[in-house]
């Protein structure tokens, strides 16, 4: 395999012992050995092995390609038994941008319809790692701000193939809000540019009957006919990973959403009346709200346009302590109506590792800085010893264009939540801020390094139910949890309900893939239980994809089928993720047959 490839693929093309090695793991707990990794120079290199794949399948058996950049994927997105195609070595260049603020929307024409390329914008290729992404865009002051609690490791094609978010996705969204167009390549070996269409523009689509033509008539179709299962089908949570996101493509109780592509970055709102924007009544149809977050299942993309927004250089955090749950949910609900940057949390148990491994906390700070650090926890001190150990910790951060108006907004918070009789801490410099991230960001690392023998496992990593639900959902999934005696941490995005739970396994215990399954099984069923949704914004993979039938009806899992058909009608692109096939990847057997014993590699989360 690999020297027929090395005659028409520019880049490399490896299948030595210690790449195949490499490349079998990215951040979930499973082990996949591929066959070669190939990494691609440039477009022409994607386009040429996606032909050749398809024109040699069966020469080789399960012959696929699974597209991958920095592998820090959670859910075994970024492993497969054949190909592995790796971005991040040649194809991280930035393209064209960003556009500078000065207000003017650019025209850019396209089938049928004008828009605005936005005030501000960004084209790189999928390879670029978005620590070099955001250093590109913070020196015009723009960010994107769905970026992940990896940012400092994870490449921005990740981001579009998993649809990622963070902490600051509560109030701004997920990736897919901020994708003006992308560059694909389909099944058939070309590349595609693809934009939201008109009515008008999407009938010139399906008139080309082409093979691009082709997939805007079938998915057009496809939705039409199954228009009300589509919609009683689409979780009722604000961030959904779980399958195919076919319900955007062309939603209009969703338009605000989708157009909030089209608003001026000051945030002062749509222009109603530009000749630019198309009607609020158009009808749309936008194939990237499907690609975004598919997992390279149905296309490969090459080039990605990201709109970005001005970065509120002032912000302050506001720490709330929690001894009981039951207020939870009203207690969300009165944050976020005074729309908070981010809204997250952490348990009891993350707290009590941090301060079990404090010392951890203090490394490469220097002495100064260290002293900082140690000074900056005596008002929670303060507060642990009057108010007792909190079950939950809250952190609410706001952002403005200045100190005062974002100290404003704390004072706002806590006047606000005062009801409740709460302790609360507004934070008064970035030194104290950090620190609360610090312990947010750090927990799992904190317990891979200091539990002999054990490691973390992300499986029931990236759950989430409507936060009106928490009170409820969080004892009794702590109560599963602790039926089996396992040291976990539970930490995540309180105000949309979306929680990460990383519990501590030995991997050489026999009976482990058995209780990692078990578990899955016991943790999924309460998720649908109150209507959530078991893959938020990590991803199904392999590791939730056996899983999606806790969510859907038959009838949906087989539209899945049918969209993976449509792009990828000979299944060569990332199969076993998303839909599963007889004998291939995407069931329960295979998770249980391909988690790894060995865990040497150390990701962050």
């Amino acid at each position: 395999m690999k020297d027929e490839i090395k005659q028409f693929f520019k880049g490399e093309v490896e299948n030595d012992e210690a790449t195949l090695a490499k490349y079998s793991r990215d951040a979930s707990l499973l082990q996949v050995r591929p066959q070669v990794v190939v990494y691609p120079r440039d477009k022409e290199d994607v386009k040429n092995l996606v032909k050749w794949v398809s024109e040699n399948q069966n020469k080789y058996e399960n012959l696929s390609i699974t597209a991958r950049c920095a592998g820090t994927c959670m859910s075994g997105g970024a492993i497969g038994e054949s190909i592995i195609m790796d971005f991040s070595r040649y194809m991280n260049r930035l393209i064209g941008g960003p556009l500078p603020l000065d207000g003017a929307a650019v025209k850019k024409e396209m089938l049928g319809v004008v828009y605005p390329l936005a005030p501000s914008y960004i084209t790189v290729e999928p390879g670029m790692f978005y620590r070099d992404f955001e250093k590109i865009t913070l020196a015009k002051g723009l960010i994107l701000p769905c970026y992940t609690a990896s940012k400092s490791l994870n490449a921005v094609g990740g981001m579009y193939g998993n649809n990622s978010a963070g902490e600051r996705t509560l109030k701004y969204g997920k990736t897919e809000n901020y994708i003006l167009e992308s560059k694909v390549v389909f099944g058939d070996g070309n590349e595609y540019i693809v934009r939201p269409l008109s009515q008008a523009g999407l009938e010139k689509k399906i008139a080309q009957g082409d093979y691009e033509g082709e997939i805007y008539k079938k998915i057009y179709n496809l939705i039409k006919e199954n228009k009300e299962e589509l919609k009683q089908a689409k979780p009722k949570v604000s961030k959904n990973s779980a399958g195919y996101y076919i319900w955007n493509v062309m939603d209009s109780e969703n338009k605000e959403n989708s157009w909030s592509l089209f608003h001026p970055s000051d945030g002062s709102g749509r222009l109603e009346n530009s000749p630019y924007y198309p009607s609020q009544a158009e009808n749309y149809f936008d194939l990237n709200k499907l690609l975004v977050g598919s997992q390279g299942t149905l296309g490969i993309v090459t080039e990605i346009t990201f709109r970005i927004i001005p970065d509120l250089k002032h912000n302050k955090l506001v720490a709330i302590f929690l001894k009981d749950l039951s207020p939870l949910g009203r207690l969300v609900e009165e944050i976020r109506a005074l729309n908070p940057e981010t809204l997250e949390t952490y348990d009891d148990k993350t707290m009590k590792l941090a301060v079990r491994f404090f010392f951890d906390f203090l490394k490469n700070k220097g002495f100064i800085g260290m002293m900082k650090f140690m000074l900056s926890f005596l008002p929670e001190a303060f507060i642990m010893a009057t108010g007792g150990f909190p079950k939950l910790i809250i952190l609410a951060e706001f952002a403005g264009g200045n100190e005062a108006e974002v100290q404003a907004k704390c004072e706002a918070l806590e006047k606000k939540i005062e009801h409740f009789k709460l302790k609360v801490h507004i934070t008064r410099n970035q030194t104290e801020s950090n620190k609360y991230w610090d312990i947010r960001r750090e927990s799992f690392a904190l317990l891979r390094k200091h539990v002999s023998g054990k490691h973390t496992a992300p499986f029931i990593d990236d759950i989430i139910v409507r936060p009106e639900f928490l009170p409820k959902f969080l004892p009794e999934l702590k109560t599963i949890l602790n039926q089996y005696k396992i040291t976990f941490t539970i930490a995540g995005h309180a105000g949309d309900g979306n929680f990460h739970i990383i519990p501590l396994m030995d991997f050489k215990r026999s009976d482990t893939p058995k209780i990692i399954l078990e578990l899955g099984e016991k943790v999924y069923d309460l998720v649908a239980k109150y209507r959530g949704s078991i893959t938020a914004e990590h991803n199904d993979g392999l590791i939730r994809t056996p899983y999606l039938n806790k969510m859907y009806q038959t009838h949906i899992l087989s539209l899945f089928k049918d969209i993976k058909n449509i792009f990828d009608p000979k299944n060569i692109l990332n199969p076993g993720k998303k839909v599963a096939f007889a004998n291939q990847a995407g069931t329960i057997d295979y998770i249980s047959k391909h988690i790894a014993r060995e865990h040497k590699a150390v990701h962050k989360v």
